[in-house]
């Protein structure tokens, strides 16, 4: 991978710049970069999605050890210097494209397996990023991702806590996530003013997900819970009720939570991922 001051001399000489709007903040320590592919467990045989390819700080070490790289990248200006320097290994796809807009289905069929990704992630698009995830589940085996602390601790929060909320719940019907590293703003260029964390979430094959959780219709699941944590300080009835995403009536949701063993006084913060499964077929009836 590049050094720090090698890459401000790339920017220089390219005429390029971090680009805010982008969410760059390129990775300069060439340990921390090893490290984190080392801790993605990737094989000789993978091929894996690399969303950001920035400078290569994990590009390099990836196609080190896997069979090939397809990495995604939206700024022109450093698709256009990895073409004219030929900087990247002949094991690795460059392709022009916005990770938001990239077809998931697609690159599953070319890779030839269920997805294999990482990124270092723009704080900007975590939560888009993260939600489109959860849309391609069972097209995604498992993604590493470098995000902000704080987006990272709503992956992993407990039932009632300030960060528990719409992130949490519909990523835990779908996943588990692990921690994985802490990096300070040092490891970085430009700076970010946060520090970040490094996960892995492993998206359950479909036995295993059926195993854990009960069939469900899962626009109606995520209508409630976005209309539980939309409104969070209210009751979990009073914000289901206002919801104009929902059909069910203030005495339907009442007795759904007492068929649940639920107090209809209860907020949406404090009911588990299992609980909301259940509500979603409760209210499906109705």
């Amino acid at each position: 991978m590049l050094p720090d001051k090698k890459i401000k001399d790339i920017l220089q000489q390219q005429k390029l710049a971090p680009k805010k709007r982008f969410g760059q903040n390129f990775l300069i320590n060439k340990n921390i970069s090893e490290k984190i592919v080392k801790l993605t467990g990737v094989s000789p045989d993978d091929t894996i999605i690399e969303l950001g390819v920035g400078f290569g700080a994990l590009t390099f070490h990836l196609a080190k050890i896997c069979k090939r790289v397809i990495g995604l990248e939206i700024d022109s200006g450093i698709i256009r210097y990895h073409l004219e320097a030929g900087s990247l290994p002949e094991n690795v796809t460059l392709v022009h494209q916005d990770m938001l807009q990239a077809d998931f289905v697609k690159l599953a069929e070319e890779s030839g397996a269920r997805l294999k990704m990482i990124a270092n992630l723009p704080y900007s698009i975590s939560n888009p990023l993260l939600f489109k995830l959860t849309g391609y589940k069972d097209k995604i085996e498992w993604a590493v991702l470098m995000l902000q602390k704080e987006v990272a601790q709503r992956l992993t929060a407990e039932i009632g806590t300030k960060d528990y909320g719409i992130l949490t719940v519909r990523m835990a019907a779908c996943a588990s996530v692990k921690k994985l590293l802490n990096l300070g703003p040092q490891h970085f260029h430009p700076r970010p003013k946060v520090d970040s964390q490094v996960v892995k979430i492993t998206f359950f094959p479909r036995p295993e997900r059926a195993a854990a959780l009960p069939h469900y219709d899962l626009e109606l699941f995520k209508n409630i819970i976005d209309a539980a944590f939309q409104q969070r300080r209210k009751t979990l009835v009073n914000a289901l009720s206002a919801s104009n995403r929902l059909e069910a009536d203030k005495k339907t949701i009442v007795r759904s939570l007492e068929k649940l063993g639920l107090d209809n006084r209860i907020r949406g913060e404090r009911l588990s991922v299992e609980d909301y499964v259940a509500l979603t077929n409760i209210l499906q009836q109705h």
